[in-house]
C-alpha cells in the first residue's frame, strides 16, 4: 500500500474514532441548513485528483454539520440503532477487505460466516432451525423477499407458475393487511406487483392490534391464494398482533402468514418479553432488521423463511459461472435479489458473538424500562398524555390535554420544534389515530438512565414553555 493511502485510512480511523467519542455530547440533529451543506460539498466536477487525506479531510468537515445523532444516546425520533462499536470495526474490515458477499466464490468466508448467523439468529428468536435466511439490506427487502417466496407458493398451489409465467392471467392473491401496518409493507407489496391500494385491510384496535373476528369476516367467503400479513411491533405503539388466533385462521384457508417484525421480533430474544409474541412461530414467514436492535450498522436486515424451497425458487439466480449449490456451503445468492452486494455476515456474526444470548437480551429489556421510566416522567407532568400503554420501546404523546384537538395538535408540533431546537435529545412528529403525536422510541446501545433523565427534563421544559405562552395569550385577551 502506498503511504498516501495509509495516511487516508490513518485519518479515517482518527476522525471516526473522534466522532465515537464526542457522539454524547454532539446535537443529536443536523446543525447546517440545505444551503450551507450545498456550498460545504458543491462544487464543479474535479478535473484532476487530489491526495487522499485531503479527499477525507474534505468529506468529514463537509459533512459533519448534516451528520444526525442517529448513533449517539439521545436520538428517539426513529426506530434506529446506534451502530455498536463491534459491528462498526467489524463493518470497517469488511470494507477493507472488499469481499463480494453474494456467493462463496465471491467470498467463502462471508458465506460461511453467514450461515453461522444464520443459525444463531434462528435460535436467538427461538424460530424453526430448518428456516432459511437471506441477508437483505433491511427489513423492506426482508418482507419482499418473503412475500415475493409466498407469492410463489400460493400461485403454484393455484396451479399457477408465476416465475416461468409472471402474473398476466395468474389466479388472483388476496392480500391482508392490518389497517395500521407499516408504510413499506406496502412498497413491497407495490414491487412484488401485488399493489398497495388492491388489498384487504384488516380493522384494528386502539394501539393497532389487527382484529381477529374482522379477519375471519372478510375471509368467510374467501376463495383462491392467500397471503395475510401481521406485524410484530406496531411503530408507533409497539403492539404485537394476536399471532395464534391469526395463523389458526390464515392457515385454516390455505394461506401463508407473515410478520412484519422489523424491531418487534427481537422481543423473542429476551425471556422477559417473549410471552408478546406468543404464537408468532406458526407463521410462514418474518421480517426483522440488524441495524436496529442488534445495533448492526447500517445496512442490514433478515429475510426468515419457513419453506426454504419456496424461499431458494423465489430468488433463483442462474449463470454459468456461478456454481450450482448443493454443497456443504449455502449459497447467499439463493435467499435474496442482489449477486453482487455487500458482505453482511461478518458484522451480524460479530455482533451475535460479542454481546451473547444474555447481552442482548438485557440490552432489550434494559431499552423496555428506560422508555416506561421516560413515559412514567411525562405523565406526570400537567397536560400530557401518553397515548399507549408501554409495552416494549415505543409510546406516543400529545401535549395539551383538555384542549381542543386542533389545539393539541398545535401545542404538540410546537412542544416538538422547541425540543428539536433545544438540541439535548431528538424527536420527531408522526400522525396517530388522526392526531398529532410526539413519537419516542428507545433503540440506541448507548441510551442510558442519565439520557432519559437528560432528555425527560428537556422535554418537560419545552412544554413548560409552550403552556405558559398559552396562559400569556389567554390572560391578554
Amino acid at each position: 500500500m502506498s503511504d498516501e493511502y495509509r495516511v487516508a485510512l490513518e485519518q479515517a480511523c482518527a476522525l471516526a474514532l473522534a466522532f465515537h467519542g464526542s457522539r454524547a455530547s454532539r446535537s443529536p440533529s443536523a446543525t447546517a441548513s440545505f444551503e450551507e451543506l450545498w456550498a460545504a460539498l458543491n462544487g464543479s466536477t474535479p478535473e484532476d485528483g487530489m491526495v487522499a487525506h485531503e479527499v477525507i479531510r474534505q468529506l468529514a468537515e463537509g459533512a459533519d454539520a448534516g451528520l444526525m445523532g442517529a448513533a449517539g444516546p439521545r436520538s428517539f425520533a426513529k426506530v434506529t440503532g446506534g451502530s455498536h462499536p463491534v459491528g462498526v470495526a467489524a463493518d470497517w474490515l469488511t470494507s477493507v477487505w472488499g469481499q463480494n458477499g453474494g456467493s462463496y466464490l465471491g467470498s467463502p468466508a462471508n458465506a460461511v460466516t453467514e450461515q453461522v448467523a444464520a443459525r444463531w439468529l434462528l435460535d436467538l428468536l427461538s424460530l424453526p432451525a430448518d428456516c432459511s435466511i437471506g441477508f437483505t439490506t433491511g427489513a423492506t427487502m426482508a418482507s419482499f423477499v418473503c412475500l415475493a417466496a409466498a407469492r410463489g407458493k400460493v400461485l403454484r398451489q393455484a396451479g399457477w407458475n408465476a416465475d416461468a409465467d409472471g402474473l398476466f392471467g395468474a389466479p388472483a392473491i388476496n392480500v391482508c393487511i392490518g389497517n395500521d401496518a407499516h408504510a413499506t409493507i406496502f412498497a413491497a407489496l407495490r414491487y412484488l406487483g401485488l399493489g398497495h391500494n388492491r388489498v384487504i385491510r384488516i380493522p384494528t384496535d386502539d394501539v393497532g392490534r389487527m382484529q381477529v373476528a374482522a379477519l375471519s369476516s372478510a375471509l368467510a367467503s374467501h376463495e383462491g391464494p392467500l397471503i395475510v400479513i401481521a406485524q410484530a411491533g406496531q411503530i408507533n405503539t409497539g403492539a404485537f398482533d394476536p399471532f395464534s388466533e391469526i395463523a389458526d385462521v390464515v392457515h385454516r384457508h390455505g394461506g401463508w402468514l407473515h410478520v412484519d417484525g422489523a424491531f418487534g421480533l427481537w422481543a423473542r430474544a429476551s425471556p422477559g418479553l417473549i410471552h408478546l409474541t406468543a404464537g408468532i412461530e406458526h407463521a410462514d414467514s418474518w421480517a426483522v432488521d440488524g441495524h436496529k436492535w442488534l445495533q448492526v450498522p447500517h445496512d442490514c436486515g433478515y429475510a426468515i423463511v419457513r419453506d426454504a424451497q419456496a424461499h431458494r425458487q423465489a430468488m433463483a439466480f442462474e449463470a454459468s459461472y456461478l456454481p450450482p449449490g448443493g454443497g456443504a456451503c449455502r449459497e447467499p445468492f439463493h435467499y435474496v435479489p442482489e449477486l453482487s452486494r455487500r458482505a453482511r455476515g461478518f458484522a451480524t456474526w460479530a455482533l451475535i458473538r460479542a454481546l451473547g444470548r444474555s447481552g442482548i437480551a438485557a440490552m432489550i429489556e434494559q431499552h423496555c424500562r428506560l422508555a416506561r421510566r421516560m413515559a412514567e416522567r411525562l405523565a406526570s407532568e400537567p397536560g400530557v398524555e401518553i397515548l399507549n400503554q408501554v409495552e416494549l420501546n415505543q409510546f406516543v404523546v400529545q401535549f395539551g390535554s383538555g384542549e381542543s384537538p386542533e389545539c393539541r395538535d398545535q401545542l404538540t408540533k410546537a412542544v416538538v420544534e422547541r425540543i428539536q431546537a433545544a438540541g439535548v435529545c431528538y424527536v420527531g412528529e408522526a400522525v396517530w389515530r388522526d392526531r398529532l403525536v410526539m413519537r419516542f422510541s428507545v433503540i440506541s446501545w448507548a441510551t442510558t438512565q442519565q439520557d432519559i433523565d437528560q432528555s425527560a427534563d428537556s422535554i418537560v421544559a419545552a412544554w413548560r414553555q409552550v403552556s405558559a405562552g398559552i396562559i400569556r395569550g389567554r390572560s391578554e385577551r
